[in-house]
């Protein structure tokens, strides 16, 4: 099984908008050097000093302007002032604890991973990357500093990736639950047939008669239970409409039949005959499972596809990238450009090297708003820009096969899908903690 190449969770208040000057986009590098010099504005003050990473009172009005733009755009209700401060500033002092794990831990990232971001930050920003050391020159910001944010954003996600996942605990009797309630979802309206053998009972039965009618419905019962044919049975004592027919009702789907009839022989095998009598408004009822048609766990799609990943950040918001995309879809479209040249030139995934290529995928691997885009796509179709936790992708489909899992793929499956539906509570608690360790000072504005 392939891994899932999209694994780090991306909070809202990390996203800056790319239309701000590159000196505030680079938030933190700026303000550091600024600090360093002894520069700092009374307009631009520190807002909050984490372990030794400090929050500006600029960085956190940008935060809120970028939420209020957001939540604008999507139509929803936009908190009130002092509550959107609150958010960002609890969003950067979060983002200042990461950073100093992440350098305490040792964690290292390569200069060949900070050049590509590099070179991609020059094409989002539609630079060459002179143009844009330039650019940053101009704006009083050190290349040295630019690049060390940029490990700084690696970093973090990095950190994120190791240390929510290894958080999140799933046991076996977990996997084994939900295992069957897959079983079960997949099975929920499953062609089956049912034989009953039906003793009425009057409306406003006398308990005598009441009495009577279940001794004569558990004769039935002790009879087939003894080895009796079941229709020779159904057609002597059943009352129903099917007792020609020895009682078989057909097949159909289960949500054609009564649910107390599918809950009652819910833990049959074929041809096995339910141990008690079912009591319903009708009557007393005898019953046999003659078939039940279920499928079995594991029969599924696996999908080949390739994708374009810009990573939203703070040089990148995501209707930027959004707008970049859908521009290399019509190039890729028009057969001015092809999508592994796109891939290989800008893509922020580890398979841009291979086209963007991300291989054979079992369904539940991907992310959902990726798997959902994927899975709407006929063979070889353009996906429009696809938003997920980590960034925006185009995707294309290249190939869909049949496969069947085995239990050890099952499980392993089944893992993965429980690990995604832990994954936001286990970030929450996991930055939670983390803030709880880091030295936090906050402050007020100079006068």
């Amino acid at each position: 099984m392939i891994t899932n190449p999209f694994r780090a969770p991306r909070p809202s208040f990390l996203l800056r908008p790319v239309a701000i000057a590159l000196l505030a986009a680079v938030g933190a590098a700026a303000h550091g050097q600024q600090l360093a010099a002894g520069t700092t504005r009374n307009a631009d003050w520190i807002a909050a000093v984490v372990n030794q990473e400090s929050v500006t009172a600029g960085e956190v009005e940008r935060r809120v302007q970028r939420a209020r733009a957001e939540a604008q755009r999507a139509g929803q209700a936009v908190p009130t002032e002092a509550e959107l401060r609150q958010l960002a500033l609890d969003a950067l002092i979060d983002e200042r604890a990461m950073i100093t794990q992440a350098r305490d831990s040792g964690m290292r990232v390569d200069d060949a991973e900070i050049d590509r971001a590099v070179q991609n930050i020059a094409l989002q920003n539609q630079l060459t990357p002179e143009a844009l050391r330039q650019r940053l020159a101009a704006d009083g910001i050190d290349f040295a500093r630019f690049r060390a944010n940029l490990r700084d954003q690696i970093m973090m996600e990095r950190l994120r990736e190791r240390e929510v996942y290894q958080r999140i605990r799933v046991s076996e009797d977990d996997v084994d639950q939900l295992l069957e309630q897959q079983r079960r979802a997949l099975n929920a309206d499953v062609e089956t047939n049912i034989a009953q053998i039906l003793v009425t009972v009057p409306e406003g039965a006398t308990p005598e008669l009441l009495a009577q009618r279940q001794a004569l419905a558990q004769a039935a019962l002790a009879r087939v239970r003894g080895g009796a044919d079941f229709e020779v049975v159904a057609r002597e004592v059943s009352e129903d409409s099917n007792s020609a027919r020895g009682g078989v009702i057909g097949l159909r789907p289960a949500s054609r039949l009564p649910d107390l009839f599918i809950e009652h022989t819910r833990s049959l095998k074929n041809g096995e005959v339910a141990p008690t009598l079912l009591r319903s408004g009708a009557g007393f009822h005898v019953l046999k499972l003659i078939e039940r048609r279920e499928r079995a766990l594991g029969e599924i799609t696996q999908t080949r596809a390739r994708h374009v990943l810009l990573r939203t950040s703070a040089q990148l918001d995501a209707q930027t990238a959004t707008r970049r995309l859908a521009e290399y879809k019509r190039q890729i479209e028009s057969g001015s450009v092809s999508f592994e040249e796109i891939a290989r030139r800008v893509s922020e995934d580890g398979s841009a090297a291979s086209g963007g290529d991300l291989g054979w995928s079992d369904p539940g691997q991907m992310v959902p708003e990726f798997e959902a885009a994927m899975n709407a796509l006929p063979l070889n179709g353009l996906s429009d820009p696809v938003v997920s936790r980590f960034g925006v992708h185009l995707i294309q489909v290249l190939e869909r096969r049949t496969a069947t899992l085995g239990q050890r793929q099952l499980r392993e499956q089944a893992r993965n899908v429980l690990r995604e539906q832990r994954f936001d509570q286990a970030y929450v608690d996991w930055t939670r903690e983390l803030r709880s360790r880091a030295y936090v000072e906050l402050r007020e504005p100079p006068l």
